[in-house]
């Protein structure tokens, strides 16, 4: 009996004076966030669903495409533009093309040639990898980014090209017939470079930079090779690849400004019988002037001979009449 009643003294029984304390996050700004991170283990936790998982790879998608670079990547994890020949290019390339002539880029002698500053240009690097191009960025530096984007492509534009073929070709129509074979993205690309190097030959006499010399700045990045001496040799031969298509673009843009719309031919013909008009005008206006300025110079001969003649015959009459007083 004395055990029955020291067990019944130690049982435990029913909790009193129960205080409930919760558990969460506070923030001042966004408000309650939900249980420490110390106990979200121990609280179950349900399922997403289906909208949850896609807002999450969007998120996803938007992050990795905001911490790339737009340096050394390829262009289908870029945003892409057109530019005003149709081509579809990055929009760091229309970006830095448009900042190029805005600041008079086509008019600086050496341009590709000379070598921008380097920690200016590591600094316009990272403003382009956020989005912004600032002010004021030196001519030089602008030039070399264009040439540094196509160099640190992860494939040069020319590399799908079969190199073999690339070094027998001799003539224009030889390369124009090998650029056909690019795919869509290398071809708008190397049509928009070569339309750039196109605009700085036009202004050759102030840039100094031929078809020629730009072919040389350029060459070197267009196509990735690991022997340097296979790379020299395809080097020579890009070189000629892209000269061959600059004069190409000059010739082709030469003709197009000369040819002239029909309408404007119906207005320039019009215009020449017009002035021809006006020039017969002149030109009878001009005789009818003559003519009286001849007429007046017979009527003054006239007049002269005609006194003259008088004279002649007053003198005459007066010898006559002396001759018959003397008889």
């Amino acid at each position: 009996m004395a055990e029955d009643s020291e067990r019944q003294s130690m049982d435990i029984g029913r909790p009193t004076n129960i205080c409930h304390v919760a558990h969460v996050t506070y923030d001042r700004f966004d408000g309650f966030l939900g249980l420490p991170s110390e106990f979200e283990p121990d609280v179950p936790k349900k399922p997403p669903s289906a909208s949850d998982v896609l807002a999450s790879y969007d998120l996803f998608i938007y992050l990795r495409v905001c911490s790339a670079t737009v340096f050394g990547v390829s262009t289908e994890s870029m945003q892409l533009s057109y530019d005003s020949r149709g081509n579809c290019v990055p929009t760091i390339l229309t970006l830095l093309q448009s900042r190029l002539y805005d600041q008079g880029g086509l008019q600086v002698e050496g341009i590709f040639r000379i070598t921008g500053d380097n920690s200016e240009e590591e600094f316009i690097r990272e403003e382009l990898n956020k989005g912004v191009l600032p002010e004021g960025v030196d001519i030089h530096c602008l030039a070399g980014l264009i040439k540094a984007w196509f160099r640190e492509l992860p494939r040069g534009i020319l590399d799908p090209l079969p190199s073999q073929q690339v070094m027998q070709c001799e003539s224009e129509e030889d390369f124009v017939k090998v650029v056909r074979l690019l795919p869509q993205t290398e071809a708008s690309l190397l049509n928009w470079a070569i339309n750039l190097m196109a605009d700085f030959v036009e202004f050759e006499d102030v840039n100094k930079m031929t078809s020629r010399n730009l072919a040389l700045v350029f060459a070197p990045n267009m196509s990735q090779m690991a022997d340097p001496l296979t790379a020299l040799m395809y080097a020579v031969q890009v070189m000629n690849l892209l000269r061959n298509l600059i004069d190409k673009t000059l010739r082709e843009r030469k003709i197009a400004s000369s040819h002239v719309d029909p309408c404007d031919n119906i207005s320039e013909a019009e215009d020449n019988q017009q002035e021809e008009m006006y020039i017969f005008e002149e030109e009878e206006d001009e005789d009818i002037d003559e003519k009286d300025k001849e007429d007046e110079t017979i009527k003054e001969s006239g007049i002269k001979t005609l006194l003259a003649d008088e004279h002649i015959s007053s003198s005459e009459v007066n010898t006559n009449d002396q001759k018959k007083q003397e008889t």
